[in-house]
């Protein structure tokens, strides 16, 4: 097996997301229609159909919806990081995005705790959204 991280694979349609993210920034769909957030991008709103959907910045904080601790990697290039959290964390703008905890203290986790995003560079193109407590 490999030791390089996996890393996105950016494609049309989430490549300004990843663009944001490369400058730090966290951006969100919202449809010009019906004013729903969305995430993960596409190219139409999943609620009303409309085509007219626009990137905007999100404030980076949110709460644990649920988490898991990794105590054995699934990758030999994660086993360092062990044990580490993945969170699912709900954003205030209502959507829902999966990541991993960083800069917290494993034993503070919990379900409703208030976390904000970080970014970790992992390559010249690639940043990845992360999420740290904020209690």
């Amino acid at each position: 097996m490999s030791e390089t991280r996996p890393l996105p694979q950016p494609t049309a349609d989430t490549q300004p997301y990843w663009d944001a993210a490369r400058k730090g920034d966290l951006l969100l769909q919202r449809c010009d229609s019906c004013r729903r957030y969305q995430f993960y991008p596409r190219p139409y709103c999943v609620k009303c159909l409309s085509i007219d959907v626009s990137w905007v910045p999100s404030a980076g904080r949110g709460v644990i919806y649920t988490y898991t601790v990794i105590h054995r990697a699934a990758h030999p290039a994660l086993e360092a990081r062990a044990p580490y959290a993945v969170v699912a964390v709900d954003l205030e703008e209502g959507v829902r995005l999966m990541a991993n905890l960083v800069q917290s203290d494993l034993s503070r986790i919990a379900i409703g705790a208030p976390v904000s995003v970080v970014f970790e560079k992992v390559s010249d193109d690639i940043s990845l959204p992360q999420f740290r407590l904020t209690i």
